[in-house]
């Protein structure tokens, strides 16, 4: 039931009334107590209020139908109260048999059953619908249903309900909302409420109030009367049907809403409270084994455009919404018209806040029952009043003036009666009853700084029994309105164009040409072969013979080996496909001189052609033959761009970059990698465009969409980071990272409720990806574990197939049961450290993760916050190991150092922490640290995430202090997992200082097949070029060094020294000649 609360001044209203015509047009499968004989009426109402009656009808037996064809006119006031009344209350028919008619006209009547209709689709913009409504019976107890007069067949009602204009506007339709409060049950009851023994019924009533917006001035209250108690023993049933309020005047069968169910959900899924593992417990022994107060109840209230408005204007001041819950035994008019003690007073807070995230029209959840106090009411919701007091005041004071008015006998009906207009006018002499001044704010406000001593004793049952109120709300249309996905594809789209396509393949005529060259370069091979066999071996036969002659030994060849035929044939069907597709000649020509002159054409072009194709085989076929062997895969150019990241050779990983942008002009990741590079070097304005180009390739590119919104959110610009960060968050697969970074932007622009909806779509997602990984995890492991055991028994069976017969006897001092012991022990620690390693992450880790890799450092920052805000019992292993990281791309790395020490304190067999403490010693120039950190985060069985880097470091500090041997061994580990020319160049310099030339010449040569342009490899060739004593091969392989900016100024040292040993070393074989020869001489 719905009541609006007012001011003692009349609030202006639209006073034109909407007449809603009501026609009943048949009734059929109705049988009465007469049979075949049936004679009957209708009766129409609305609540209390009679519309009107038809003639009696006689019922068709061959049919089985009654027409009554019977029309009343519903006015009801055009405002917003109304319109709340007709969703609430339905319009009523009652089918009502004549038994018997007496001479004075006096009737004897029996009801035979009840039908209801919804004028919800008024209320939806239509202006007429039909309905057959089923028409259920008067449940009597003492009465079998044979004798109530209903059939077997389930009787109907055939309505029409129309309006001459629609009630509501499409602006209006547009602008209003129509919102669904359902109270389903009461679970965890205190222990005191009980039934009476022997009974069904419980003597108390059970209410349940709350107020919601009616227009932009006054509120609504909700009255759930109805609730029963109910014994515990049985879980709720699922797929429950909703009732209506109202229930005391409709028969049973029509208590329900049509459509409407409870539908459970999983708790993890829900809005509410006690959603935690712990609380699962608690609701699963509660919902099955306790006491229960069952509502079931939906009531839908109307809340014009002002009355929407001023909702979220309610919720946004305070999330938190009061919803009253009381048991009485006595009416609600007599609790008091001056301040009404309500008895098992209690309190509920719904957070309605999450009805302000965009899209979501629906909150379902427990809700725990508080006791209730004023100052509770007024600090948490900023209320002044209770919802049940206020109402109980109401129904004191109509209730006294409905005994002091003598109430007349109201006529019947007539059969197109307007009766509609007297129940209104008798609603509004209800409603002009004067109501109890409301408390004013300062009032409330004195009251509430007062300390209440009063102790709410029975409320606080309510703590000790844990009670909780399943409670739905739903609106027909979000309060803040979700953007489409294909809305902001349009706007990312307008700020940044996407490219236009490149064009398609060669068309049929481009391929017929290059058919053509293709088969002219294979007939210059065949000749080729042909004249190689020929004159080849026998270069004097092709001195001695003319031209001429020459020319006829090749065709002779040619047509001897078939090789003519065969490159006649295939030059053939391409002159066929260039008539064809490139001439677009399909049909035979019939006049001898077109035959003649497209065959002239024909051959001059096929001659350009053939030129052409010539040039190309023989122009520069050796540099393009060099150029293909030496071009490298992309694979292995975007791992050296990478490594020369990393290694601080920024230019060089740029132009590694771009010419994997210039192979893959359609590939986004390329360009969002590049970004990254300019993130590190702090050329923000490239990053945005290598980020920008991205997105214009490939729209939907889900990184570079990220990364374009931190890039905005750095320049300030947060309407475009938003648009990127939503469109983010809109494509398939869901995305941690970007939910995250949109939770970031709206929390560093102070918006209320969005930060909160997307750090919980992140976490639901993070939870599934979790649970994904988790049932991997154990699918992979229960395979294992099924690989050794059936290798343990198949080992077990070849031992004792193989074992000898005679069993040597085990000392006493150690015996088998010891062995077996230390054997599982031993088991037992290889799983422990074969065990994977693995982060408690959160979803803030994730995402710095995500913006680490991508030197987002100012994003990086705020994500470090809110995972060190959202730390419970104490920062996490995850967020130390991420602060280090985020310290040591910042270059401080004595922070970074001690960061990742705690990092280590939390799980020392970690890999990637001691790497990342190796790389924080290393960049600091402490390299005994290092190399211990590098060996440390090596030893473990599962080695680190990225150790191409810890190789290349380890291998040089080992070069560094002298320990070549163990130099070569970690660059040979290298070269095998990740080859790169600083892999070969570091096993080159090991194997040189160990004095293995050759090896050390073999590694260098591969280097410089991998970039031609390391200064450091050509200086090493020279020096092993100097040590084997070749000058000149050693003094081109400097001059390539210095044309490579060489600037290491001890090699170049070592390099002069060689080369002046070298030198000295030739002047003393030259002296040591000369004697030598003289003496040969005498």
């Amino acid at each position: 039931m719905s009541t609006a609360h007012t001011s003692e001044e009349t609030i202006k209203h639209d006073k034109t009334n909407v007449s809603i015509d009501i026609t009943a047009k048949c009734g059929r499968n109705i049988q009465g107590k007469k049979g075949d004989n049936l004679v009957s009426f209708l009766q129409v109402s609305i609540e209390e209020i009679n519309l009107g009656e038809s003639e009696k009808k006689h019922a068709n037996p061959m049919k089985h139908t009654i027409d009554y064809d019977f029309t009343c006119t519903y006015n009801s006031p055009n405002d917003a109260q109304a319109f709340s009344d007709i969703l609430q209350k339905p319009i009523i028919f009652t089918v009502v048999e004549v038994l018997h008619e007496g001479k004075k006209g006096e009737l004897k009547t029996a009801v035979l059953g009840q039908a209801v209709v919804d004028l919800f689709p008024l209320l939806q913009g239509q202006c007429s619908f039909s309905s057959t409504v089923p028409l259920n019976p008067v449940v009597n107890p003492g009465i079998k249903e044979s004798r109530q007069g209903m059939s077997r067949k389930q009787p109907t009602l055939e309505v029409f309900v129309s309006v001459t204009e629609p009630l509501l506007t499409e602006p209006e339709l547009s602008t209003c909302i129509i919102m669904k409060v359902t109270v389903e049950t009461a679970f965890s009851v205190p222990d005191t409420w009980t039934l009476p023994t022997g009974s069904a019924h419980s003597p108390f009533a059970y209410f349940a109030a709350l107020e919601v917006p009616l227009t932009a001035e006054n509120d609504q209250a909700l009255m759930f009367s109805e609730g029963h108690l109910m014994p515990g023993g049985l879980r709720e049933g699922k797929g429950r049907r909703k009732r209506r309020p109202l229930q005391s005047l409709l028969v049973p069968g029509n208590q329900f809403l049509p459509g409407s169910f409870c539908q459970p959900e999983p708790i993890d899924h829900e809005d509410g409270e006690l959603t935690s593992l712990e609380d699962q417990a608690f609701r699963d022994e509660a919902e099955i084994t306790k006491n229960r107060v069952r509502w079931d109840t939906e009531i839908r209230c109307f809340l014009d455009a002002c009355a929407a408005s001023r909702l979220k204007e309610k919720i946004t001041d305070s999330r938190l919404w009061p919803v009253e819950l009381m048991r009485t035994s006595i009416p609600l008019s007599r609790l008091g018209d001056e301040n009404p003690e309500i008895p098992f007073h209690g309190l509920i807070f719904v957070d309605m806040g999450r009805l302000l995230y965009p899209g979501v029209s629906r909150i379902r959840g427990a809700y725990t029952v508080h006791p209730f106090y004023e100052s509770e009411l007024l600090n948490k919701t900023k209320r002044k009043a209770s919802v049940l007091k206020e109402q109980a005041k109401i129904a004191t004071v109509l209730a006294k003036s409905r005994a002091s008015i003598v109430i007349g006998t109201p006529k019947k009906g007539a059969k197109n009666v307007d009766a509609g207009g007297k129940g209104v006018k008798d609603q509004s002499k209800k409603q002009s009853v004067p109501l109890p001044k409301p408390t004013t704010c300062d009032e409330a406000s004195e009251s509430a700084s007062e300390p209440e001593t009063k102790v709410n004793v029975e409320g606080n049952m309510y703590l000790e029994a844990k009670t909780y109120v399943i409670i739905e709300v739903s609106l027909n249309r979000p309060l803040v309105p979700k953007t489409s996905p294909e809305e902001l594809a349009r706007r990312v789209k307008a700020l940044i164009p996407p490219k236009p396509k490149r064009p398609a393949g060669p068309t049929r005529a481009e391929k017929a040409v290059v058919d053509f060259h293709t088969q002219v370069g294979n007939a210059v091979a065949a000749v080729s072969e042909q004249f190689a066999e020929i004159f080849g071996a026998n270069s004097k036969l092709q001195e001695s013979l003319s031209k001429e002659q020459i020319l006829a030994e090749v065709m002779g060849g040619l047509n001897v080996s078939g090789r003519y035929f065969a490159f006649k044939e295939q030059i053939k069907r391409a002159v066929v496909k260039i008539v064809r597709d490139k001439m677009q000649r399909s049909k035979p020509l019939t006049d001898p001189q077109e035959v003649k002159e497209f065959v002239s054409k024909l051959y001059v072009y096929l001659v350009d052609e053939m030129h052409v194709a010539l040039n190309k085989i023989y122009s520069s076929d050796v540099a393009e033959d060099c150029t293909d062997e030496m071009k490298l895969e992309s694979s292995q150019l975007r791992h050296f761009a990478k490594e020369a990241q990393l290694t601080s050779n920024y230019q060089q990983a740029a132009q590694y970059y771009q010419e994997l942008v210039v192979r893959h002009p359609d590939e986004p990741l390329y360009k969002f990698e590049w970004g990254s590079l300019y993130m590190l070097i702090g050329d923000y304005m490239k990053a945005k465009e290598c980020y920008y180009d991205a997105v214009s390739i490939q729209q939907t590119h889900q990184p570079s969409l990220m990364m374009c919104g931190v890039v905005a959110v750095m320049f300030e610009r947060y309407n475009e980071a938003q648009t990127f960060l939503e469109r983010a968050t809109s494509l398939e697969p869901p995305s941690v990272e970007a939910w995250t970074l949109m939770g970031l932007l709206h929390l560093s622009l102070n918006e209320a409720f969005l930060p909160e909806r997307a750090f919980l779509e992140a976490k639901k997602i993070f939870g599934e990806e979790e649970a994904n990984r988790a049932n991997a995890d154990d699918k992979t492991k229960l395979s294992e574990d099924n690989s050794e055991e059936a290798k343990a028994q198949q080992d077990e069976q070849e031992t004792d197939n193989s074992a000898p017969p005679h069993i040597a006897e085990h000392d006493p001092e150690f015996p088998d049961h010891d062995m077996e012991e230390s054997r599982e022990a031993s088991l037992h620690i290889d799983k422990s450290w074969t065990s994977p390693t693995k982060l408690t992450s959160s979803i803030f880790t994730q995402t710095l993760k995500f913006l680490l890799q991508n030197n987002a450092l100012q994003m990086a920052e705020h994500a470090l916050s809110q995972e060190l805000l959202g730390s419970k019992g104490g920062c996490s292993m995850a967020y130390y190991y991420s602060l280090a990281q985020f310290q040591l791309l910042k270059g401080d790395y004595s922070s970074a150092i001690d960061s990742v020490k705690e990092a280590l304190f939390y799980k020392s067999q970690y890999p990637d922490a001691w790497a990342l403490k190796g790389h924080c010693h290393y960049l600091q120039g402490t390299f005994t640290e290092a190399r211990e950190c590098y060996e440390w985060s090596m030893v473990f069985p599962e080695p680190p995430s990225d150790t191409h880097i810890v190789h290349l470091r380890l291998g040089a500090i080992y070069i560094l202090e002298e320990k070549f041997i163990q130099a070569k061994e970690v660059f040979l580990q290298a070269c095998e997992q990740s080859p790169s020319c600083l892999t070969w160049l570091g096993l080159g310099k090991a194997c040189y200082r160990l004095g293995e030339l050759c090896v050390a010449e073999e590694a260098l040569a591969v280097a410089t097949l991998l970039n031609s342009a390391n200064a450091e490899v050509w200086a090493y060739l020279s020096l092993i070029s100097l040590k084997s004593g070749q000058l000149e091969e050693g003094d081109e392989y400097y001059k390539n060094a210095i044309s490579f900016d060489f600037q290491d100024s001890s090699l170049n040292e070592e390099i002069s020294e060689a080369k002046r040993q070298t030198r000295m070393s030739k002047l003393a074989s030259c002296f040591n000649a000369s004697p030598q020869a003289e003496a040969e001489t005498v």
